[in-house]
């Protein structure tokens, strides 16, 4: 599978997250037998204002509503941070062959930088795949999370000038 192609459907989405505040954070969930996206998602947190709203919880929700069922066997998830422990978590209990991610997150990471939950002995282990398009998306996060310290400098300076 190219996850490349798939990837920039997810950094789209990563956009739409951060013109609305949300950290920029992208998936889909691609069925591998026809290359067809059958889920998105991206982070919603702030907007919904709930602790579920990922990019990766979004897409396998709708996959599962666009194929009928819970087990995700024969599709990917393409997404632009690495997984959380709570997605990680749900990419195993959906039965996804594969992940694909592309920014490593050392603060949160569970598919390999904090810890890897794939290699623990559940009863699922999707493959993995890091580091596609890892530049696009550490940009879009980078680009992200020095917009948000300029907006709090100036707001500091606004206060401290009035």
């Amino acid at each position: 599978m190219v996850y490349e192609t798939y990837m920039q459907e997810a950094l789209a989405l990563a956009a739409e997250a951060a013109a609305e505040g949300e950290v920029p954070v992208g998936a889909v969930v691609v069925r591998e037998s026809d290359g067809a996206i059958v889920g998105r998602g991206r982070n919603r947190r702030e907007q919904a204002r709930h602790a579920l709203s990922h990019a990766e919880i979004e897409a396998i929700d709708e996959a599962c509503k666009t194929l009928g069922g819970w087990r995700l066997s024969g599709c990917h998830l393409v997404v632009t941070l690495e997984p959380c422990p709570m997605c990680a978590g749900a990419i195993i209990n959906a039965r996804l062959d594969a992940v694909a991610f592309g920014a490593h997150d050392p603060k949160a990471g569970s598919c390999g930088s904090l810890v890897d939950l794939f290699s623990l002995p559940y009863n699922h282990r999707p493959a993995l795949v890091s580091g596609v398009c890892e530049e696009d998306c550490r940009a879009i996060l980078k680009s992200f999370f020095k917009n948000l310290r300029d907006k709090k400098n100036a707001q500091k300076e606004d206060l401290h000038g009035a």
